[in-house]
């Protein structure tokens, strides 16, 4: 198996999932190309060396820039803070290394437009980490709406709520910075990509952000507040280019919600309801079941299923979050053993930038907004 050097820039929740996801896939999966955790990057030094040790990389660098340039480097992982993604990104672009950004792309439509665009004319390939679209149920149940057996889409319903911004003295963060995007970027994200893999391009948007502590402690415990202009929720109304009509909603002020990534897809022959809370189970209805015994059937996902059995070869035994990342990884090796594009790439992460844009623009001029004429 050929060589592909892994350089990791950022070490804290998704670095640490990056990390994992490359160390294990070879284990996993039988693989063309066997990636080796070659360089990790943090804000300074010691903090790059204590997490190369602890995730298994050779070196650490305290500049990321030294990491896009070195030679054993193929591959970069970029799971640093939203607003530094662009630098970063063009960087890797320039480098003509394949890079591998966490979501959102970046924070700014036009930004994400002017990414895509470098990418695809330097002939870089790229991927964007909304690693639960390689969920096994999650791809099952796209396979189930292609096929018809639900007949066709009428509606989509999708929520992706979580409730680590609720106590309004926790501190400022990157997130609430205008470059961190807000909830609907961050979360909101997650459900549009959801929406646009299993249904189809969404043609309009009408929707209400909100900001629901205007204002948070520079640092915890302390007086002195800094005014917060980015919203805490989101609810958007939106159309689908099949001719769907649905409702998507994100929010990190949801009390109690740890992970409700769900959705619920109605059609003329069925339904699908699935939640990431759950996320091995997919619920199934059929339409003419007799009378008094209708109901959902609980799909448990299982080595039947898309990249289960190389983890588990028994149903039911629960596959987890860091197991899709894995799946992920494996999807880009693919396909660069293959020579073709990963996807989600930079223009599919463009469009559902552009999603949240029309949201953006939506919910401040108070009306219907044509997704497909927005730019950045």
């Amino acid at each position: 198996m050929a060589r592909l050097g892994h350089g990791l820039i950022g070490s804290g929740f998704m670095g640490r999932s990056h990390a994992l996801a490359f160390r294990s896939v070879a284990g996993v999966f039988d693989v063309e190309l066997t990636p080796e955790l070659e360089l990790l990057a943090d804000v300074n030094q010691s903090t790059a060396e204590a997490a190369a040790e602890s995730f298994g990389y050779k070196r650490a660098t305290g500049d990321w820039r030294a990491l896009v340039a070195d030679p054993a480097v193929d591959v970069v992982s970029i799971t640093a803070p939203t607003g530094l993604h662009l630098e970063m990104a063009r960087a890797v672009i320039e480098a003509g290394k394949t890079v591998y950004c966490e979501k959102p792309l970046a924070s700014q439509l036009g930004d994400c437009e002017a990414l895509t665009r470098e990418a695809e004319a330097a002939g870089v390939k790229t991927l964007v980490g909304f690693n639960y679209l390689k969920n096994p149920i999650t791809a099952l149940a796209r396979d189930i709406i292609r096929s018809g057996e639900i007949g066709e889409v009428v509606s989509f319903r999708g929520i992706h709520a979580e409730d680590y911004m609720v106590d309004p003295e926790a501190p400022y963060t990157w997130r609430h910075d205008p470059n961190g995007g807000g909830v609907t970027a961050d979360l909101g994200s997650h459900i549009i990509s959801m929406a646009r893999f299993l249904i189809g391009d969404i043609e309009t948007v009408n929707a209400n952000l909100r900001t629901l502590y205007p204002d948070r402690p520079v640092a915890p415990g302390s007086a002195e507040r800094r005014p917060v202009i980015i919203d805490d929720q989101a609810e958007m109304l939106v159309t689908f280019a099949g001719g769907a009509t649905g409702s998507l909603t994100a929010s990190w002020v949801a009390t109690g919600r740890k992970m409700q990534l769900a959705c619920e897809i109605a059609g003329t022959k069925g339904s699908l309801a699935f939640n990431q809370e759950r996320l091995n189970e997919l619920r199934l209805y059929k339409a003419g079941q007799e009378p008094g015994r209708e109901g959902f059937t609980t799909v448990l996902a299982g080595p039947d299923h898309a990249n289960y059995a190389g983890f588990c070869p028994a149903p039911g035994h629960q596959l987890g979050f860091n197991d899709m990342k894995v799946i992920e990884v494996k999807a880009l090796l693919e396909a660069l053993a293959a020579d073709r594009d990963p996807s989600p790439g930079f223009r599919e992460a463009t469009e559902i930038q552009r999603v949240v844009e029309s949201a953006y623009r939506s919910s401040r001029d108070r009306q219907w907004v044509t997704v497909g004429g927005v730019t950045g």
